[in-house]
């Protein structure tokens, strides 16, 4: 499998620098500013793209999931909330919150529980950002 990469360039001191960060493939490049990270700026930050990153992880081990256990599911929405907390002289992300809606036929809530907490728990993202409480939220949808 190949090794996947994205750059981040910024320019300037923290407080009034600014930078861009692009996705490897090229799909994506956008700015970032200690505004849009620490206060309602314009741009992204990496807390928004750690969260994007680990919703679309977790949306395809799922699907993957419930694939594997007779039930493809139809549809998958899956938002991820992190949270970036100060601590000390620096900053850390204590938890991330999954919640994910399902819409997938012929499975009960209990099985459906079990495979949802087995994705989350054997999502790659999931498991490199084991440092933080990672939460579940899973709903079937009707």
């Amino acid at each position: 499998m190949p090794a996947r990469s994205s750059t981040a360039v910024w320019n300037g001191d923290i407080m009034s620098g600014n930078g861009t960060m692009k996705i490897g493939s090229g799909a994506w490049e956008g700015p970032y500013s200690f505004k849009s990270r620490f206060e309602d700026g314009k741009g992204t930050n990496p807390e928004e793209l750690i969260a994007a990153a680990h919703a679309g992880c977790f949306s395809m081990a799922l699907s993957g999931a419930l694939t594997k256990a007779g039930h493809p599911p139809e549809k998958i929405e899956t938002t991820a909330e992190v949270a970036l907390v100060k601590e000390g002289d620096g900053f850390r992300i204590p938890t991330i919150k999954l919640k994910t809606a399902v819409k997938v036929a012929g499975l009960d809530d209990a099985k459906f529980q079990e495979i949802a907490k087995a994705a989350k728990e054997n999502c790659p993202v999931s498991k490199v950002l084991a440092g933080a409480e990672i939460s579940l939220d899973a709903k079937l949808a009707s």
